[in-house]
């Protein structure tokens, strides 16, 4: 049998086939807002910091060394020599005019963990000068030093000890601390091995700062008596530290 729609028939047809399409988008489209979105990818973690490396505690015990009217092409590098073989560390008072000459010891120095400070230009008594001349002497010698070391050095060792009220201004104006030494042992009387040993001995404590020398004349009564001081002391149970002003 040919059944055949009316004009109506059809309209009627196709305005039903078109509300299906459009209940099946909006099933589609509120199926999707319903879906659980995708869980994000987790950030990595960040990463925990690195520990900082521990410094070795100073020492308790101690005793500062220090060496002065360096540095000296042949006695400089002899007292290094020792140091680094006892572990020891120590404060090198330099005088300028030596560092202009072997600006290397002053950087082999350094790099060897002590420390490098002031002791003027030409071994000069800062209590004869005026205001001018002591500026000189001193900042000088922080020039060359700084040259070798990449810092000032912010501490001053008058020579001969030599301390008043106007070194003390003038130190002060220049932001210097003025360190002298609690130990003398004398060795640039050149008084022999064994009297430079007995010097530092009988009269070390904790804390003292002892003088020494490293420049300024013939050492090697000092770089002989080095060993045994530093081998004594370590038995006693001392350690070394460095001046830091």
């Amino acid at each position: 049998m040919d059944v055949r729609l009316t004009r109506a028939g059809n309209r009627m047809i196709g305005l039903a086939m078109m509300m299906l399409v459009s209940a099946v988008i909006g099933t589609v489209v509120v199926a999707a807002a319903k879906s659980p979105a995708k869980p994000a990818t987790p950030e990595p973690s960040a990463a925990a910091p690195a520990a900082t490396p521990s410094k070795t505690p100073l020492p308790t015990k101690y005793v500062v060394l220090t060496f002065d009217d360096g540095p000296d092409v042949e006695y400089t590098p002899k007292v290094l020599e020792i140091l680094a073989r006892y572990d020891a560390k120590a404060t090198f008072f330099e005088v300028g005019q030596n560092v202009q000459k072997h600006p290397e010891l002053t950087k082999r120095i350094h790099d060897a963990g002590h420390s490098v400070e002031n002791h003027t230009w030409t071994h000069a008594d800062l209590r004869k000068l005026g205001a001018a001349a002591f500026r000189q002497q001193v900042a000088s010698t922080d020039q060359v030093i700084r040259a070798q070391i990449g810092s000032t050095p912010a501490c001053l060792r008058p020579p001969y000890g030599g301390v008043n009220a106007a070194v003390r201004q003038q130190a002060k104006a220049m932001g210097k601390d003025l360190v002298v030494w609690t130990v003398d042992s004398r060795d640039w009387t050149k008084p022999g091995t064994k009297a430079i040993v007995q010097r530092v001995l009988k009269n070390v404590h904790s804390g003292s700062v002892i003088l020494m020398h490293d420049g300024g004349g013939n050492r090697s009564e000092t770089v002989a008596a080095l060993p045994t001081i530093l081998k004594t002391l370590k038995a006693q149970g001392y350690g070394f530290r460095t001046l830091t002003c």
